[in-house]
């Protein structure tokens, strides 16, 4: 049995306080159960997170953070031809794990950059498909940022400064499969029969994870082609909603096994990058990163590989408008520095955050997305304030802005530019929505750039 009797504490506790209330735990491990638990509020007010993925790939830091994967499984040639032209030829995966120093690595510098931001969470990468963690995971032996590298526990760092400095809570990511742990690829031979790696690795570390460390996001990824009954997610929920020291405020996304992706678990995430553009019944995040082609950071990334700060805007106006959080990642370097590029787009978020954050934090979706007359126009509401928020991405030449789908009554409708705050003039258009005059500004007296805010009262 060796430590597997742990995963059993879970349930005694369980079974412990069942008998104690006399009644039964409130959520069962089924989907049915689960999925009807209410999302705590916290999350859709928040609307904007930052991704931050490290770990060992950050020290090749060339391609992507599937490194592993690319070089030894697929044998892609550039990663082969990288490995040959830069390393000994005996030069192993692991050997990369000391190089991963976090030498520069400062947890309230970090929790600075991030509060500037504007984001109201952070989830970082507690152990990515590589199986390193960036915790001293018991369950881990020597492949643990404790053991190896940084000599360092990196989420405790990073939670303790995220709790004590910011106003984010605290999320973490966690793969479940591990591309090349041996219980898993004997389970995986198996078709899943065998349950050796849940067991005996993934169960008892998140336990381990959220018991120490208490993440508010609890984000899961890397189910390896394997159901949920081969994870014992759903046993694993319901101890989380039911148990876990985070049941009350805890957010969970929707990949705990082959297929319940876009389906079962929190919040959906449907697929990385997901941007529907239209609103969904369901609360969802897009996650998506900053430099186009890699989660992890990229030596090799041209400028032109990085979102523009424009760009940027308009997935996050884009995304609320249909009722979804966007989650922005970046890579930090193997030494623990967040290069210059992911400082400067984190710092104007928060700058254009400052001045438009009211159409942005603990709205509502409203009747319609997006205008029906000027292209770039995104809405959100604030029904208790009887607010409506046109966001607007392009200045008209004109200085007129023409709004297909608000319906304003003369006389109480109000409009204001926001970081501006003087009511404009605004006038009905013939069939429907309204005509507004921009105020006349020079480009120093502008609020922000790269996207503007009408705050619209008493509008239908």
């Amino acid at each position: 049995w060796g430590d597997r009797w742990l995963l059993l504490l879970p349930y005694l506790h369980r079974e412990r306080r069942m008998k104690a209330t006399s009644g039964p735990a409130p959520f069962d491990p089924t989907w049915e159960s689960l999925d009807a638990r209410q999302l705590p509020a916290w999350f859709d007010k928040a609307k904007f997170g930052i991704f931050i993925h490290w770990g060992v790939f950050s020290v090749p830091s060339f391609g992507s953070e599937w490194f592993w994967w690319y070089w030894q499984e697929e044998k892609i040639p550039a990663y082969v031809n990288f490995m040959k032209n830069n390393y000994p030829p005996d030069f192993t995966y692991e050997d990369f794990g000391p190089l991963f120093t976090a030498k520069f690595f400062d947890a309230n510098q970090w929790a600075d950059i991030l509060q500037a931001s504007g984001a109201k969470y952070v989830v970082l990468t507690s152990k990515h498909h590589e199986g390193f963690t960036l915790w001293g995971s018991e369950y881990s032996w020597n492949w643990n940022a404790v053991d190896t590298g940084p000599k360092r526990d990196i989420v405790k760092e990073l939670a303790g400064a995220v709790r004590n400095r910011t106003d984010l809570r605290f999320g973490l990511y966690y793969s479940l499969f591990e591309w090349f742990h041996p219980l898993f690829l004997e389970d995986e031979s198996s078709l899943f029969q065998k349950r050796q790696y849940p067991v005996s690795k993934m169960l008892p570390e998140l336990y381990e994870l959220v018991n120490k460390y208490q993440p508010e996001v609890l984000w899961s990824d890397g189910d390896g082609g394997a159901p949920d009954t081969y994870w014992k997610s759903l046993d694993f929920l319901a101890w989380l909603y039911n148990e876990s020291p985070v049941r009350d405020t805890v957010v969970t996304n929707d990949r705990w096994g082959a297929g319940s992706i876009c389906k079962h678990g929190g919040y959906y995430t449907c697929s990385d990058r997901y941007n529907p553009g239209h609103l969904l019944p369901h609360k969802w995040e897009n996650c998506m990163t900053i430099d186009k082609f890699s989660w992890g950071y990229r030596r090799n990334a041209e400028i032109s590989d990085y979102l523009t700060i424009e760009e940027l805007v308009k997935q996050l106006v884009q995304t609320v408008s249909c009722g979804g959080n966007l989650l922005m990642n970046i890579g930090p370097t193997q030494d623990g520095t967040i290069s210059a590029i992911f400082k400067e787009r984190l710092r104007q978020m928060g700058i254009w955050l400052k001045v438009n954050g009211d159409a942005i934090y603990e709205t509502n979706a409203w009747r319609s997305q997006n205008d029906t007359v000027t292209p770039d126009v995104w809405y959100t509401s604030k029904p208790k304030d009887k607010l409506v928020y046109a966001m607007f991405l392009k200045w008209p030449i004109s200085g007129q802005l023409f709004l297909g789908q608000p319906k304003a009554t003369l006389g109480a409708t109000e409009v204001k530019l926001l970081g501006h705050g003087q009511p404009l003039y605004w006038t009905p258009l013939r069939e429907n929505g309204i005509k507004v005059d921009l105020p006349q500004l020079t480009i120093h007296q502008m609020p922000c750039q790269w996207g503007w805010a009408l705050a619209l009262t008493n509008v239908t």
